[in-house]
């Protein structure tokens, strides 16, 4: 069974910057949201402006795989909210934390780390390092690929080890940057994946979609069985001491 997604987006600077309003008329989500639909995905957007941000508990109880992306507004997520999506994720939901989702609440959460990196916004070119061909996030893709313009994120990430290190970026300042990162925090997978900055057509770009929809994949929970804590009778008879 195809993954339930809800797509979130922030949909700030849309509104109040007309260069990203020119590239994303209808929001930086709508074409995320598109492209996994063609892929036959149930699919449904949230934003932060809504009611409960878009992510009440019915909307998440229905959702498989939620994707992330904040900028500009952090601070403006209700940490209520925030507890809400960390709950599900450690039940079992996936979340794919896109770009500057990297200093989002939820991901700096679900990291324990001040999530804190290099960066650079000045056209460099982006080449894209799948460092594990055999993950099922890299299925379908070439050895590497290349966004012609992108803002450069480098090391140091400040992040835990990831489990699983899919992508490396290389930039044409010279820094590189772990850019596809896995985690698994309670039942829940969680994909972290680095392009995207609002001032560049790069949800737009054929293999940047084609890892989001892998990753939406990966993520989805194959598990679904209750995780029972607390105080536990014993199985067994416990003999006298």
């Amino acid at each position: 069974m195809n993954p339930r997604v809800t797509v979130w987006h922030e949909f700030r600077h849309e509104k109040k910057n007309p260069k990203v309003a020119e590239i994303y008329p209808e929001g930086m989500h709508i074409p995320i949201a598109n492209y996994l639909r063609e892929q036959g995905l149930e699919v449904q957007t949230a934003t932060l402006d809504e009611p409960e941000h878009g992510l009440t508990e019915e909307v998440l109880a229905n959702t498989d795989v939620l994707t992330w992306w904040g900028h500009m507004a952090h601070n403006d997520v209700s940490d209520e909210i925030v507890k809400r999506v960390q709950d599900r994720v450690l039940d079992g939901m996936g979340l794919i934390v896109l770009h500057s989702g990297h200093f989002s609440k939820i991901f700096t959460r679900l990291m324990g780390s001040t999530c804190n990196l290099k960066w650079r916004e000045a056209d460099d070119r982006e080449r894209i390092w799948v460092v594990e061909p055999g993950h099922p996030i890299a299925k379908g893709l070439p050895p590497y690929f290349e966004i012609e313009r992108e803002e450069m994120y480098g090391e140091r990430f400040d992040i835990p080890a990831p489990d699983t290190l899919v992508f490396v970026s290389w930039f044409e300042g010279g820094e590189v940057f772990r850019s596809g990162c896995c985690y698994q925090r309670g039942k829940g997978k969680i994909f972290y994946f680095r392009p995207g900055h609002e001032t560049y057509p790069t949800y737009y770009h054929p293999q940047v979609l084609q890892v989001i929809h892998n990753g939406v994949m990966w993520a989805a929970p194959d598990d679904i069985s209750p995780i029972t804590f607390g105080n536990s009778k014993p199985l067994e008879k416990i003999s006298e001491k």
